[in-house]
């Protein structure tokens, strides 16, 4: 019996699965809970941008589900919602109070100023204040817009006050509306050296401006994603996100890559798996990630000696 044509065993050894990268311990998820979730954020370690990874992360909140999270040198956020158009997120730090239920501040909320993230477009309202709140500064600058105080008689008739120890309809000159809304030079809300109690973030008076219970609470972050996602960063993300895959990065070096179905890596796109093979990883970007990976090339070295000499 004629031996077998090297051609078809290098055909047989090609067409092995083995050949093609296997799953490893990372992943990428395009949801957190109910979340949808785009580049530049991501579920875990090498998903979304290296540079968003230490600050936004995907843990289970006090129900048991999967939310998604801002950590802070202040503490940890829960972040309902995202425009990934307006490049915002918003966030409902545990402490904050609304109208349904107020209550006292422990923690100042922050960010920190070394961070992609800063405060968007929501107003603070400072309650339970030391009186006259008018007297209230922060870097020698007044805070309280005074032309704002049918915001605080609005809130302080919710019913939820008396848990500050106030009175229902108690005197708004115990209460602050901060707007524009900043942070001091640490990055928080100094409740403290404001002498304030509790505070809320309003977002929104919605359609009826006179029912603080219809008002949409959470406090409004930008982010940018400065010099490290550039254009062409951006520009085969799109292409990833295209072809069904999830943006994520290569550790180390941080390098692009696109996370495909089945635990494939891929420098291109995942449309590009079967066409550009030299372009696909396993999960931890080496091809030789597993014991299995370096038994492939064993074998491949084997089946090209064997043609060699079939051939001589």
């Amino acid at each position: 019996m004629a031996p077998p044509s090297p051609i078809l065993l290098i055909l047989l050894f090609l067409s092995s699965p083995t050949v093609a990268a296997t799953a490893d311990t990372v992943s990428c998820g395009n949801t957190c809970g109910s979340t949808p979730v785009k580049f530049p954020f991501g579920t875990g370690p090498g998903c979304g941008s290296p540079q968003f990874h230490q600050y936004i992360t995907c843990a289970p909140n006090a129900t048991g589900g999967d939310q998604l999270f801002l950590t802070t040198h202040t503490g940890s956020y829960p972040i309902t919602t995202i425009s990934y158009t307006d490049s915002t997120i918003t966030l409902s730090p545990p402490c904050m109070s609304t109208c349904s239920f107020m209550q006292s501040s422990p923690t100042n909320f922050g960010l920190d100023w070394t961070t992609p993230f800063q405060i968007g477009s929501s107003t603070f309202i400072l309650l339970s204040c030391e009186p006259p709140t008018s007297s209230l500064t922060v870097k020698s600058t007044p805070i309280c817009d005074l032309s704002y105080d049918h915001l605080c008689a609005t809130l302080y008739s919710c019913p939820s006050v008396v848990s500050l120890g106030l009175p229902l309809f108690a005197p708004t000159n115990s209460c602050c509306v901060y707007s524009p809304a900043n942070l001091d030079e640490k990055g928080e809300l100094n409740l403290r050296s404001l002498k304030c109690t509790a505070y809320t973030s309003v977002m929104s008076l919605g359609d009826n401006p006179t029912d603080p219970t219809r008002w949409e609470y959470g406090v409004e972050v930008k982010y940018s994603s400065g010099g490290l996602d550039n254009s062409v960063v951006s520009s085969k993300c799109n292409n990833c996100e295209m072809s069904g895959g999830i943006c994520g990065y290569s550790v180390p070096g941080n390098s692009f890559l696109c996370v495909c179905k089945g635990g494939y890596n891929t420098s291109l796109d995942c449309s590009n798996q079967s066409q550009n093979p030299d372009f696909i990883w396993g999960s931890d970007s080496s091809p030789f990630s597993t014991r299995d990976g370096v038994w492939r090339w064993i074998l491949a070295g084997v089946v090209s000696w064997l043609a060699m000499k079939m051939l001589n």
